[in-house]
């Protein structure tokens, strides 16, 4: 059986799992061609390796042309389904979207219809989210474990104001999830991560 532990000691995101990803062995390139696919405006991964705290670590950035899309479920199930992923790479991306879509819709009061993906909806949260569900598909791990997450803490603005830490989505996301105490004044899990 093999088994991927991430080590989330400074929390997760999405471009720090695509990171992740590629340094335990999927090619960028494979990414970035599956994200080519879903017809998203000059949207492209950048790797480059970066020390952290005297750590080397590989860093993924997705450079795009800013946009102010707000887009739905439906919108990105239909960008999932005319691309060229496989059908398990597919599948992956839609349940973590519809799993990301139920937790919004909880903490807004609404149906998961009805939920427009601000932050998540974007075209850096589309790769991540895609790349992710890509390249755990190629890195054919057969269970994935992690460590107790940090949240970090204070608050950060989004969509719909300033809010604390962790996002309402996020917690959301985090119910049942062994957490880790942190008193870093921010950010350190994201709903993409």
């Amino acid at each position: 059986m093999k088994i991927a532990y991430l080590d989330c000691i400074s929390g997760i995101s999405g471009d720090m799992t695509l990171g992740a990803l590629v340094d335990a062995g999927v090619e960028l390139s494979a990414l970035q061609k599956g994200i080519d696919s879903l017809g998203l405006p000059h949207c492209r991964l950048v790797a480059e390796e970066v020390k952290k705290k005297g750590f080397r670590a590989t860093q993924v950035t997705v450079e795009h042309v800013p946009e102010h899309a707000h887009r739905h479920l439906h919108h990105i199930v239909e960008m999932i389904d005319g691309s060229i992923l496989t059908e398990t790479q597919k599948d992956l991306a839609k349940r973590i979207f519809t799993r990301l879509g139920e937790a919004e819709a909880k903490v807004h009061g609404t149906t998961i219809r009805k939920v427009h993906f601000h932050e998540v909806g974007a075209v850096d949260s589309i790769a991540d989210i895609v790349g992710a569900a890509i390249g755990w598909n190629l890195l054919g791990v057969d269970r994935i474990v992690a460590s107790p997450i940090p949240t970090g803490k204070g608050t950060i603005e989004i969509a719909h104001g300033r809010v604390s830490v962790p996002a309402p989505a996020t917690a959301e996301l985090l119910v049942g999830i062994p957490l880790r105490e942190s008193d870093v004044e921010c950010e350190l899990t994201t709903p993409t991560g």
